[in-house]
């Protein structure tokens, strides 16, 4: 749900198919890593500034197949789709909300913040996500986002393996890298 503001200014932003989403876990024995290494498919966001530089709306999401994580280990690739109840909910789903400030949009990273809604598992959190924004030279932005997010935010009991000896820890680091190409 987004606020109507008077649009002063529209920008559309094409998402890359080659974007990208990871994972960062650890259990009580190591550490782990799955991701998405290729989104698939193009989508569009659209960043309205009214009048005030603070009124900036940032809409449209990215749907992610929760079939394409790679854990790069095949039981544990199992075990974290099984826990994100991908045969239910086969999507994770991030919805952009918002930016703190219009970005300048130079080669120079540059942090900015913003909110997103994230759905996993039919569960819907609101979150402030950290972003490093920048472009290349091919004048392509990059939006670089984390946020820490547990398993129990989306009602979900990390995985354990080996009768409960070993265990997942509650908090992932979730980071996704967009690859946007401005389309006006």
């Amino acid at each position: 749900m987004s606020r109507l503001i008077p649009a002063a200014e529209t920008k559309k932003w094409v998402i890359s198919e080659t974007s990208n989403l990871s994972v960062n876990g650890t259990t009580n024995i190591n550490k782990f890593t799955c991701d998405i290494p290729n989104y698939g498919k193009t989508d569009t966001l659209t960043l309205i500034k009214g009048k005030n530089d603070k009124d900036l709306v940032l809409s449209g999401s990215v749907e992610l197949k929760i079939q394409s994580f790679d854990c790069h280990n095949s039981m544990m690739t199992h075990d974290l789709r099984k826990t994100l109840k991908a045969s239910t909910f086969p999507v994770l789903k991030i919805n952009f909300l918002s930016l703190s400030k219009l970005p300048n949009l130079t080669m120079q990273p540059e942090l900015i913040t913003g909110l997103v809604d994230i759905e996993i598992a039919g569960v819907r959190k609101r979150f402030d996500v950290s972003y490093q924004i920048s472009t290349d030279a091919q004048k392509g932005i990059h939006l670089v986002g984390t946020r820490d997010v547990n398993f129990s935010d989306f009602n979900l009991i990390p995985p354990r393996k080996l009768g409960g000896m070993i265990k997942t820890n509650d908090k992932l680091n979730v980071s996704f890298h967009l690859k946007i190409k401005a389309e006006n």
